[in-house]
């Protein structure tokens, strides 16, 4: 698959687009909906479920229809064509189990949802968006993180029971928590993994601010206060998950500054890797009990399960997946808490597996195998392209930008989870932005009219 890399630096100018297009708007408006959903719905009215789906859902399929209408797939021609012929392969397992008896017209729908929806928006906004869209995105993301933090200190430090802590009419036994009298955080989102897996999709956009050139001090004061939210939010968290993926993804952020920068850049690279552990250290200071609160969670998951096993199971499916696989599969959507909410009793098995890889094999038969191996394939075309761009432009955020896609698309639930579907989308689609506009200049320099 090839992707346009503008690999020629390019300064600013004012010939760059200053304003937001239709694009730009709908890709921040579906990220903004995806956020803040979850909060609609447990604190103003839990009967809003659907028709938020609904309105983000629309707003996705028409920058699809948009980006093809207006010819602008063709800046991914090759990507676009894989995609094409990926869709009618499911679109045609999908119609045989219809046929079959082993799905609905439901669940079929809700299957091409699932699978295909947001894989397309991906590719449609990276088509569509100018640069000053992608700034903006990137921008809009970063900023939920400073509405994000504080709202998950308050949730942690308040007991299940709190009204932050909890739905409307919820009940307070169904609250996750880390240890007693200490919830997991869920931000905005309704579920603890919603806001996990937020975590993972902003690491990269923030880490790319943080090493992005600077020319005021405002612009320092604003990465390192997005950087500090990224840390707290993290350390609140409670959740194995995005403690261990936001240490990975800033260890990771490091250790690439340092590698891909130019040879007289080193010394300064270094520096910032010291002083961002240093911050890391002062924040685990500050927060020294929720540290010692999540060293109690990993300590009582070790006692309960074992780590490699369930590691294993994440990435490669649980052990009881082959056993149960049909070649066929039993339909595509089956599995999804869409098709679950709905209340169809041919799709009430949302537990046919907790790993993506399981249930994508036993939803999908022999095309969820070819779905796996399609994955990996575009994981190995992602890792080239990412790190020729590292290497040419001397900044890491290619590669964490497809390392943080590494942990999406092999861990996320998104074929089963509307939150991690939508935010699997929005992420390949900055993923894809990179190598469209790969200078990473989140703060251009203002330039004045001859």
């Amino acid at each position: 698959m090839s992707m346009p890399m503008n690999l020629p630096a390019r300064s600013a100018s004012l010939s760059r687009p200053a304003t937001l297009s239709l694009a730009g708007r709908v890709f921040i408006a579906v990220l903004l909906i995806v956020v803040f959903e979850g909060a609609i719905r447990k604190w103003v009215a839990s009967s809003t479920t659907l028709p938020l789906i609904l309105m983000r859902d629309l707003l996705a399929l028409g920058l699809i229809v948009y980006a093809w209408w207006g010819g602008h797939l063709r800046r991914y021609a090759k990507v676009s064509l894989v995609l094409l012929a990926w869709s009618c392969c499911v679109i045609a397992w999908g119609l045989m189990q219809l046929v079959a008896g082993e799905s609905s017209p439901v669940v079929f729908v809700i299957g091409l949802r699932f699978w295909l929806l947001y894989i397309w928006f991906a590719v449609a906004a990276a088509s569509t968006l100018n640069e000053a869209d992608y700034r903006a995105a990137v921008r809009a993301a970063v900023l939920v993180m400073i509405v994000l933090a504080p709202l998950a200190v308050l949730q942690y430090y308040s007991p299940p029971g709190a009204t932050i802590n909890r739905q409307l009419e919820g009940d307070e036994s169904l609250i996750f928590v880390v240890v007693a009298g200490v919830v997991r955080t869920t931000g905005t989102f309704s579920f603890t993994s919603g806001y996990s897996t937020y975590l993972i999709l902003v690491a990269p956009l923030i880490f790319g601010v943080l090493g992005a050139r600077k020319h005021t001090v405002a612009h320092r004061i604003f990465a390192l206060v997005v950087f500090g939210a990224f840390l707290t939010a993290s350390v609140v968290s409670g959740s194995r998950t995005a403690v261990i993926s936001s240490g990975f993804m800033l260890g990771a952020y490091l250790v690439a500054r340092f590698l891909f920068a130019k040879t007289r850049d080193k010394p300064a690279a270094l520096g910032a890797a010291l002083m961002a552990l240093a911050l890391v250290g002062a924040f685990a200071f500050f927060l020294s009990d929720a540290v010692q609160v999540t060293q109690q969670r990993f300590q009582d998951a070790a006692g309960a399960e074992d780590f490699t096993d369930r590691v294993l199971s994440i990435f490669v499916g649980e052990p009881y997946v082959l056993g149960n696989t049909t070649w066929l599969g039993q339909g595509i959507g089956a599995g999804s808490n869409l098709a679950t909410s709905l209340g169809r009793a041919d799709a009430g098995n949302f537990g046919l597996a907790e790993s993506e890889t399981g249930r994508i094999v036993l939803e999908g038969g022999v095309l969820g195998f070819a779905f796996i191996a399609l994955k990996v394939l575009v994981l190995l075309a992602g890792m080239a392209y990412s790190v020729r761009l590292s290497a040419v432009r001397h900044t890491a955020f290619p590669v964490l930008m497809w390392l943080a896609s590494v942990i999406a698309i092999m861990t996320w639930q998104a074929i089963g989870q509307l939150t991690a579907n939508a935010l699997l989308g929005l992420l390949l689609g900055y993923f894809l932005l990179i190598f469209r506009y790969p200078s990473g200049d989140f703060f251009p320099a203002r330039t004045s009219p001859k």
